[in-house]
């Protein structure tokens, strides 16, 4: 007998560093009935931030799930880290969610991280409430910094309730009702703005009544158009029944789909355990998952090659559900018994919904290297484990035995140790950090090879290629379908995105057109293996013919410090390369605003102290690169270099 289908919502819990986030989450479990006690982030108790790592700083490093409910709406809360090193985890986070809080602090307002999650979260219109945390604390805004939400965040706000005793331990949240004729009002202007019907409406003397205007609300909200906003403190628990009520009526949850229909789902997080046996958190779109079940994931993998692995479900344990009830659509289980799993896995032939990456990419590499030589195969393995969880931070073999790990900042790095450290038991030593270039094309190239049929051959194989400037990386065929067997047409594919992992100057080649001209097998003679030995030839020729510019991985950054050090700070911005775009304030501080080459900002941060006094604020995240001034820094291949015909080919034996 099947049992019934739960409404489920999953909501995400986004902010900036310190503005509250897994207080509120804390608060919000409690006062639900999911806990029985409150934890704390200074003690190192709260429900989320299980690891050992989290408990000791304080902040959260891993997504993580809890479950409460409110009536017959299931909720699953997702925590997200905070901190804009670990953006990797809020990024696979928001590819599950149905909904999100944005928490920001009442005293601090909208900071750097805020923006950057806002801005993502307009842009997928995720159905979003913002939370003002932190009403009771000294400094608390409300009238000043609801007009710093409309212009740094979003126009679209919608208040729903005000603060008595602002900024003190007696702090009140007064939640707006729209039984109240002037509360009713504010909220129908709030609406009017872009509504046209219903400012119409108002114009010509019509006010919704309090339900119509709730569905309105609820409707707008719903399409991520409109953002209610509501005041409170997780600490003392003011204003949290006023948000569990927007929660319930305000954020649509998952919508049913048949549960005949094939499954199709996202492997979000994986954990792993004691003895390295791994869980993995799978959000369900559609279909129905049981224990037992043989599902077949599919990942591109970090080389552009599409895989995919196929495993029997032993355990089965739907997040906030009794023990034996089946997965369906909307809802998240911990599965396991798929030892090959990875955060990215999809279940099912097609992505859900945007797959577009929301976030730029990690702007900084280091390289890992064991403190004793005999832990090198002991740090790989980690290494690869740690890939499972996070495959951003792409592991790259190097010659010598060390290994290439790409990073956020410096917070993370300090992570990865720790927990190579702790849970792995192999201790480590981390050069210092360097920039992540990319390279584009500047112009068009083209280069081929054809087998020679007088002996002299080298590869039973003819490759022609097109290198052309693009957007993201696209691979086109002006050869006729079926020129090639199948085999041979993808080792031609495959290689070229491998290939391009590796540019003229040694970093990863993007926004290119290549097109496979021409090309050619004989028979029997013929193997995948030369197309594969022989394609890296042609590209790195055809890239050389168009040329390629480097370019630089750059942060957002917001400096503010006291008045006078305006100038210094600025000239060390500028001596740094840095660009100032805007400079506010001047009353009791100044805020800075602009980009700095990621390479430089720990420099700039190390002299921060000196020029400031100890007195300055600094905040960067990862932004668009920009092309690389004078000379292009290169960067150490792996393998034998393609453009060294004679190398490459001893390499591959084939002289």
């Amino acid at each position: 007998m099947r049992t019934p289908q739960h409404r489920t919502l999953n909501i995400g819990i986004l902010a900036h560093v310190d503005a509250g986030k897994t207080s509120l989450t804390e608060r919000l479990l409690f006062d639900t009935g999911a806990i029985d006690r409150l934890g704390s982030v200074d003690a190192g108790s709260t429900r989320t931030d299980t690891g050992e790592l989290e408990r000791r700083r304080g902040i959260t490093i891993r997504t993580a799930v809890a479950p409460f409910t409110l009536g017959d709406l299931r909720v699953n809360l997702i925590d997200t880290p905070g901190h804009s090193d670990f953006i990797a985890e809020v990024e696979r986070a928001l590819g599950v969610l149905d909904g999100a809080v944005l928490v920001l602090s009442a005293v601090e307002g909208v900071q750097a991280q805020t923006r950057v999650l806002m801005k993502t979260l307009r842009r997928l219109r995720l159905p979003t409430l913002v939370f003002v945390n932190k009403t009771d604390r000294a400094g608390a805004r409300e009238a000043g910094l609801l007009a710093d939400v409309r212009h740094r965040l979003t126009p679209h706000i919608v208040p729903m309730g005000t603060v008595r005793d602002l900024g003190t331990p007696a702090a009140r949240t007064v939640p707006g009702s729209l039984a109240d004729p002037d509360f009713r009002d504010l909220v129908a202007e709030a609406l009017a703005e872009g509504d046209d019907a219903l400012l119409a409406d108002l114009v010509a003397g019509h006010v919704p009544t309090a339900r119509e205007l709730a569905t309105r609300l609820a409707d707008r909200t719903g399409r991520g158009l409109a953002y209610p906003v509501f005041f409170g403190s997780a600490l003392s628990g003011q204003g949290v029944d006023a948000l569990l009520d927007g929660i319930a009526s305000l954020l649509p949850p998952a919508p049913a789909t048949d549960r005949n229909a094939g499954a199709t789902g996202t492997v979000f997080a994986v954990e792993r355990g004691t003895c390295g046996e791994k869980t993995a958190y799978l959000r369900l779109f559609a279909g129905e998952l049981s224990e037992r079940e043989r599902i077949t994931l599919r990942r591109p993998e970090a080389d552009g090659t599409p895989g995919e692995h196929t495993g029997r479900i032993t355990g089965l344990k739907v997040v906030g559900a009794p023990a034996a009830e089946p997965l369906t659509a909307g809802g998240i289980a911990r599965i396991r018994g798929l030892p090959r799993v990875r955060v990215g896995d999809r279940l099912g032939p097609e992505p859900h919904g945007d797959t577009e990456p929301h976030f730029a990419p990690p702007s900084l590499e280091t390289v890992v290297r064991p403190v004793r030589p005999d832990d090198a195969a002991r740090l790989h393995s980690a290494l690869t484990a740690l890939a499972d969880q996070d495959p951003l931070i792409g592991t790259r073999a190097l010659p010598g035995g060390g290994t290439s790990v790409l990073l956020y900042g410096e917070v993370q790095k300090e992570i990865v140790a720790a927990t190579l450290s702790t849970e792995f038991g192999v201790d480590a030593l981390f050069e210092p950090s360097r920039a992540v270039y990319r390279e584009r094309p500047t112009g068009t190239g083209e280069a081929y090879e054809e087998i020679d049929r007088h002996g002299g051959h080298v590869f039973w194989a003819t490759v022609g290629l097109r290198v052309a400037p693009g957007s993201g990386t696209v691979f086109r065929r002006d050869t006729e379908l079926g020129a090639l067997p199948l085999a041979f047409d993808r080792a031609v594919e495959e290689t070229v995105t491998r290939t391009l992992a590796q540019g003229l100057h040694g970093w990863q080649v993007t926004d290119c057109v290549v097109t496979l001209t021409r090309s050619g097998f004989v028979g029997p003679m013929s193997t995948a293996a030369d197309f594969r030995s022989l394609t890296p030839l042609v590209l790195m020729r055809a890239l050389a013919a168009a040329g390629t510019r480097v370019y630089e991985p750059c942060l957002d950054y917001e400096l503010e410090l006291p008045l006078d050090t305006l100038s210094a700070a600025t000239a060390a911005l500028a001596a740094l390369g840095a660009e100032i775009r805007d400079t506010s304030g001047g009353t009791d501080s100044w805020l800075v605003t602009g980009v700095i080459p990621a390479a430089r900002a720990a420099d700039f941060e190390r002299r921060l102290p000196a020029l400031a006094r100890g007195e300055a604020t600094w905040w960067a995240t990862p932004a668009a690169d920009r092309p690389h001034p004078g000379e292009p820094p290169a960067r150490a291949r792996t393998g034998a270099d393609p453009l060294n015909r004679a190398e490459y080919l001893r390499h591959l034996g084939r002289v």
